[in-house]
């Protein structure tokens, strides 16, 4: 359905390749979030996943020319992916924001409400009360509005970044010689 509505602009396989991308950013979100938490290799990722994809939207479409074309499906896969990439971030950091209930390796628990206000406490509990006062964060609730800022920034980063990257993977495919000879017979099954 999808593909019918955007066929005038968007190839059938960008359209395809913007689902692929999706999944690439599951895998990427989940394993540099969650299972290796180092959220800056998202960031470093997200070009690099860009021009996979904007490759992959005309590799799977068959598409050289029109360079406008091949752009459009590199841009719409690109948007796709960067936007399932900035979801997912933003989703995984929002659970561990508001699912924070204080408690403690020790076993203890902190004096807190679940949730931002728990963070603060953490903050706090540590020395680090002076630190975020100066950035205007006095309690749960000037944390969380800073947190949320904080991810509004950084999920669109996420798209501006994969974009860029399906941009720059759909320019180089669209300077790219197109092949000389036919392809192979596919089979028809």
């Amino acid at each position: 359905m999808i593909a019918r509505l955007l066929d005038p602009v968007i190839d059938a396989g960008a359209v395809f390749a913007g689902w692929v991308g999706l999944g690439m950013a599951l895998v990427v979100a989940i394993a540099f979030e969650l299972i290796i938490p180092v959220q800056t290799l998202v960031f470093v990722l997200a070009p690099l996943v860009g021009v996979l994809i904007g490759v992959y939207a005309n590799v799977r479409s068959e598409r050289w020319r029109p360079r406008g074309r091949v752009l459009a499906n590199a841009i719409w896969a690109g948007l796709v992916t960067g936007l399932g990439m900035a979801l997912l971030y933003v989703a995984i950091r929002l659970v561990f924001i508001y699912g924070d209930t204080g408690a403690l390796p020790d076993g203890t628990s902190l004096q807190c409400a679940t949730g931002p206000d728990c963070i603060y406490a953490r903050y706090v509990d540590a020395g680090q009360a002076a630190e975020l006062a100066a950035l205007g964060i006095t309690d749960g609730e000037s944390l969380e509005a800073a947190a949320w800022r904080e991810l509004i920034a950084v999920g669109s980063g996420l798209i501006v970044l994969t974009m860029g990257g399906s941009v720059v993977g759909g320019v180089g495919r669209s300077l790219s010689s197109m092949p000389r000879s036919v392809p192979l017979p596919s089979s028809s099954r």
